[in-house]
């Protein structure tokens, strides 16, 4: 049986840890895509200056190169997701925790029940003994003496 700190115990909290660590990494991915998208749409204006339409230009790319980034570590974390969901199956895992709790409680009812039963023999058994010692002719002959 596990102990309350057992392996599974251990395999519940690595798994929360790691699906909180997830879940922030996909929100500061989405945010780094919308800031880049957000910000790359404000440098998105005609000017008539030369100059500042090459800065903008440049800012452009550099925030659309950010946004590649973020959307390219976007789908690695729906790779690693996949990938947990199908080698960290936790609902099975739980089942198969469930149907084992299941099994040892049915065996300590069998063990319980098994014990009664033979402290129930045992106290016939020395009740029957008893009453044959002391109505024995041994005990008898014994008391006499």
């Amino acid at each position: 049986m596990n102990k309350p700190g057992g392996p599974t115990a251990a395999a519940a909290a690595a798994a929360a840890q790691k699906q909180k660590n997830l879940l922030q990494r996909a929100d500061t991915e989405i945010s780094n895509l919308l800031e880049n998208f957000g910000l790359m749409v404000n440098v998105a204006r005609v000017n008539d200056p030369p100059v500042r339409n090459s800065q903008e230009s440049f800012m452009m790319e550099m925030r659309a190169a950010k946004m590649v980034q973020a959307a390219d570590s976007l789908l690695k974390l729906v790779s690693e997701l996949k990938q947990t969901a199908i080698f960290s199956n936790f609902a099975s895992l739980n089942e198969h925790v469930e149907q084992c709790t299941i099994e040892f409680n049915l065996l300590a009812e069998k063990t319980n029940r098994m014990l009664a039963e033979i402290g129930e023999e045992a106290a016939a058994s020395l009740k029957e003994l008893e009453s044959h010692y002391y109505s024995s002719m041994q005990r008898t002959i014994q008391s006499e003496s």
